[in-house]
């Protein structure tokens, strides 16, 4: 039986789900033209009034707001209400440049929470359960996001951040851990490290539900996961400018629930900015309609996604959008190709010899793009015989090529030899960009 945590908000019909969009909507653009001088500069400039935005096919007259819009407004150029009104920070890491920061009010939070405590209630995570957080605490919002709203839904919270790996395996064990969090990257390394240990996750802990995000992982992941660990594998959404981890999918895995009562969801061609119909790839944008602190208008996230507007299954009436398939700025040009590190995943997911870790490596030798991957072997499938090597090599370019069409070099490792990662996992190296 599907649980739901405000059944007469999840489940409200459409038109009146619509209704209440635009009414949000309308509020959001005359609260920001008059709290933040960046935004009423920003319609100004292009030539739109609050007093414009009717209905929601009137978003498309709002400009779109930018990553870089934040870090240009550094630290807290872009917010509506001063700091004093503020009851936490979050601030993003910055390695590209200046960090983003993200300022919250008391009602911001709470907002978060609920949005949480929704898509953990969907999941079937409440009352009875344990949850190990092994995403990252502090100024990354992954760790603390899902903290507070698995309290929020009373569920025991084990915060045992990222690392330390061989305790959180201890830990899982001696509390009867229930539920993790983290990046699927690095419960793979979890996993990988308990069958060093002798044990298995799947035999030897209570686990049952993994809440996996803050990178792309690919559907032939999730069954890899789920069949040698035995849990139901989750995905799980947001972004650091948005209020970091929001939402999930349902039991039915079947996209993740966006709540409309509390976000307006688009998909656009990230080149022309054009509204994409339902079931086209295309970048999403976001538009705030609860936020008080740093409320964002169309903000373009860079993750591309596919759009469901259709109520689901779990009798759920909110918009969805399918699993990240990469991000804008995270896709390879190769001879006039374009390559997204989860094509390559969701094509080795399918060769039982391969693990589950791998490298893009291109480059450039005389004028002409060259792209090798880097595979680790299953220990059961690795061989001293260079013949078996060689051929298994080519079963998998060979495999790569009728995805991609495109030659590429194949290069099998030993399982380990790849590094690994306790956050976000670094699946390509460009040597053109260097």
């Amino acid at each position: 039986m599907t649980e739901y945590w405000n059944p007469q908000i999840e489940r409200m019909p459409l038109d009146e789900l619509n209704k209440l969009q635009e009414d949000k909507l309308r509020h959001i653009v005359h609260y920001v033209y008059q709290h933040s001088p960046f935004y009423r500069k920003k319609f100004d400039d292009n030539g739109v009034k609050p007093e414009d935005i009717k209905t929601l096919e009137d978003v498309k007259k709002l400009p779109f707001t930018y990553k870089k819009d934040l870090r240009d407004t550094y630290p807290t150029g872009m917010f509506c209400v001063p700091n004093t009104l503020l009851v936490r920070f979050h601030v993003s890491s910055g390695t590209t440049g200046k960090p983003t920061v993200v300022g919250y009010t008391k009602n911001d939070i709470s907002e978060w929470n609920t949005s949480l405590a929704r898509a953990l209630t969907s999941i079937g995570v409440g009352r009875g359960d344990i949850i190990q957080v092994s995403y990252g605490y502090g100024l990354f919002t992954g760790g603390l996001g899902l903290h507070y709203g698995a309290e929020e839904v009373g569920t025991t919270v084990l915060p045992t951040s990222a690392g330390n790996t061989e305790r959180q395996i201890e830990l899982m064990q001696d509390l009867g851990t229930t539920v993790i969090a983290c990046t699927p990257s690095y419960f793979l390394f979890v996993n990988e490290t308990a069958k060093k240990e002798g044990i298995s996750i799947k035999n030897d802990t209570k686990l049952r539900v993994g809440i996996l995000g803050a990178e792309p992982w690919s559907e032939a992941m999730r069954a890899r996961i789920e069949d040698q660990t035995g849990i139901k594998a989750y995905d799980v959404f947001g972004t650091s400018e948005l209020s970091g981890p929001l939402f999930t999918e349902c039991t039915y895995q079947d996209g993740i629930h966006i709540w409309a009562d509390q976000f307006l969801v688009e998909v656009v061609d990230p080149e022309t900015g054009e509204e994409l119909k339902d079931g086209e790839q295309g970048e999403l944008v976001i538009t705030t309609l609860a936020k008080e602190a740093l409320p964002l208008i169309r903000y373009k996230i860079g993750d591309l996604t596919v759009k469901k507007s259709e109520p689901c299954r779990c009798g759920r009436t909110h918009p969805r959008i399918m699993r990240i398939m990469g991000r804008v700025d995270d896709m390879l040009v190769v001879r006039g190709i374009n390559v997204f590190p989860g094509q390559i995943e969701s094509v080795l997911m399918n060769v039982p010899e391969v693990g589950e870790h791998f490298m893009i490596i291109v480059d450039r030798f005389n004028e002409l793009d060259y792209m090798k991957v880097q595979i680790e072997m299953t220990d059961a499938a690795f061989s001293d015989k260079v013949n078996d090597i060689i051929k298994l090599e080519n079963k998998v370019a060979s495999a790569i090529k009728n995805v991609l069409n495109l030659n590429v070099k194949v290069e099998l490792v030993e399982h380990g030899s790849l590094p690994r990662s306790m956050g976000k996992s670094k699946k390509v190296i460009d040597n053109r960009q260097l």
